[in-house]
């Protein structure tokens, strides 16, 4: 065999893959996004504690979302281990990809608000980050305002986080749906 005729070797065994790269992500969706839920805390965590970045009333909100979408993942993955896994993937995927939706809109709607496009909750309306001396006179029984949910602390390519994390949102929702009406690969 020449290398001009490689083309009749075909090639078996667990590491071909014989689906396409979207039907092997849709087959393994619940780790996937249980992943996914954990970047996505990491690096808002990371943001925090390395670039010194707290988070407003929003932020928290959607650090929520991951928190209990990663658990319906988790889940998810549990559940296939079981007689179950048949009849619960495609709701559990679904609940995956409402939890992102629900997160798309909740981040659409702070990246609005850091916009001016509309107001943030009342609740939002305080001031800057919390400092080391915050912490310590909040120790001592003193209220300490939290960040603005209207105004954008970091921005990357005319995105701020709460903008980044929409488009990410959105497009973990689409492969969530995506994945839920893909069947899964015969036993």
């Amino acid at each position: 065999m020449t290398i001009d005729n490689t083309a009749e070797v075909q090639m078996t065994g667990p590491l071909v893959p014989n689906r396409s790269p979207l039907a092997w992500a849709a087959e393994h969706w619940p780790v996937l996004a249980f992943a996914a839920c954990a970047f996505m805390l990491g690096a808002a965590h990371a943001f925090e504690t390395f670039g010194k970045l707290a988070p407003c009333l929003l932020c928290l909100k959607q650090r929520e979302v991951y928190w209990v979408t990663g658990t319906v993942a988790l889940v998810a993955v549990v559940l296939s281990r079981t007689a179950w896994a048949a009849r619960v993937r495609r709701p559990l995927i679904l609940l995956i990809g409402v939890g992102f939706l629900y997160g798309a809109g909740l981040a659409a709607y702070h990246a609005g608000a850091e916009w001016k496009w509309w107001p943030g909750p009342a609740a939002c309306a305080a001031g800057g980050g919390a400092s080391a001396d915050d912490l310590v006179a909040m120790l001592k029984g003193a209220k300490i305002a939290a960040p603005s949910c209207d105004k954008a602390v970091w921005v990357f390519l005319g995105l701020s986080m709460a903008g980044w994390n929409a488009v990410i949102s959105l497009a973990l929702a689409v492969v969530s749906f995506a994945a839920a009406l893909t069947k899964p690969k015969a036993a």
